[in-house]
């Protein structure tokens, strides 16, 4: 069985109360009245109505007032102002304060009709929408889920084979075999990193980050990658240091998402550097902002490709990228974090001569009775 439609009218005038009622009553919907907007908040909470026509005019708590409620109450919630007193400005503020239209009094049955028509289509249209993002939400989810234990588990297991095959723990293993063997285990450690990058751009939801923002230290989080990917760098000849100033400011940040795009950033820098090439990081405070450049003196970007790098699955291919192995997906991961910290990401290059990932993030501005951390 179908709800009911429920709708409430918040008015304190007695004739226009009954007047919505009559219409509402016989066009089959549920109806109830608050002549209050301390009243009418209460039966927001307890009836859970799809639309509400508030009057801005009311003794005590005003509309403006009930509008901001009813949006913390449930957002979903659709809101008309009815008003004798309506002006261009009232219409725009009550806009803001969450309504969805605005009636100016007085009005007939058929404009009552029409207007409520409307309200309560686009009710309908918000609960489908948020219906078909959250089913899209648990769609990605169990997809997630079934990328990382029915790909990558049994890849994993082929991978481990290999190793004991290549080992010669199962019998000997022939030269040819061995070449065979170690390219087809290549192939899987590369398919292993193209799913462990996917899952990683998955799992980055930018809601998420936000609600986990909290001030950080950027000098933290560029020593730690920085040590994490000296190994790698020495291992391909490449010098990795940094230049950090003391006293860099705080920033407003998620320190998981933030490590993982600054390893991107290094990584790149890595693979795409030459031997006994170098880089170096440098941040600096600038203008309300923390700025963090990561520059190589690798092969470098074309400039007609720079415009195309941060697209997913994007890969530079000339001769000087074969046999660089890489999924396309790093620094899409790198752009996905930074703009969800509000921040900018800007790129420099020149080839033969190397790359600049520049990252822009805002300094935090916070205070509390012993400290005064502004710039």
């Amino acid at each position: 069985m179908a709800k009911l439609v429920t709708i409430l009218v918040i008015d304190d005038e007695e004739f226009m109360c009954d007047s919505c009622c009559k219409v509402y009553a016989k066009d089959g919907y549920r109806v109830d009245i608050a002549r209050d907007g301390a009243t009418g908040l209460q039966k927001v909470k307890e009836l859970n109505p799809d639309l509400v026509l508030v009057d801005l005019k009311m003794p005590g708590m005003s509309g403006m007032e009930v509008l901001e409620e009813i949006k913390t109450i449930d957002p979903n919630i659709i809101s008309v102002v009815i008003t004798g007193y309506g002006t261009i400005d009232s219409a725009v503020e009550s806009m803001k304060n969450g309504a969805y239209d605005f009636l100016p009094k007085p009005f007939t049955p058929d404009e009552l009709r029409l207007i409520t028509k409307r309200a309560l289509e686009r009710r309908r249209l918000i609960i489908e929408s948020n219906r078909l993002r959250q089913e899209k939400d648990k769609m990605r989810e169990n997809f997630i889920s079934m990328v990382s234990h029915q790909l990558r588990t049994p890849l994993v297991a082929v991978q481990e084979y290999f190793e004991v095959i290549l080992e010669g723990l199962a019998g000997e293993v022939t030269e040819e075999q061995r070449k065979m063997l170690e390219r087809s285990k290549t192939r899987i450690d590369e398919l292993l990193r193209l799913i462990k990058d996917w899952l990683d751009l998955s799992k980055i939801d930018a809601d998420k980050i936000v609600n986990k923002l909290k001030p950080i230290s950027l000098t933290e989080i560029i020593t730690k990658t920085s040590d994490l990917m000296q190994t790698l760098a020495k291992q391909k000849n490449i010098t990795l240091k940094t230049d950090i100033p003391e006293n860099l400011p705080m920033i407003l940040g998620n320190k998981e998402t933030l490590e993982q795009a600054f390893l991107n950033l290094l990584d790149n820098g890595i693979r795409y550097n030459k031997n006994g090439g170098s880089i170096t990081v440098k941040a600096k405070a600038e203008d309300g902002y923390v700025a963090v450049d990561i520059s190589d003196t690798g092969i470098g970007i074309p400039k007609e490709e720079l415009p195309f790098i941060f697209e997913q699955f994007y890969q530079i291919k000339n001769k000087k990228t074969q046999g660089i192995d890489g999924t396309g997906l790093g620094l899409s991961i790198v752009k996905k974090i930074v703009d969800a910290h509000s921040g900018t990401i800007r790129v420099t290059s020149e080839t033969e001569k190397g790359s600049t990932f520049t990252v822009l993030l805002p300094k935090e501005v916070f205070r509390n009775e012993a400290t005064d951390y502004t710039d």
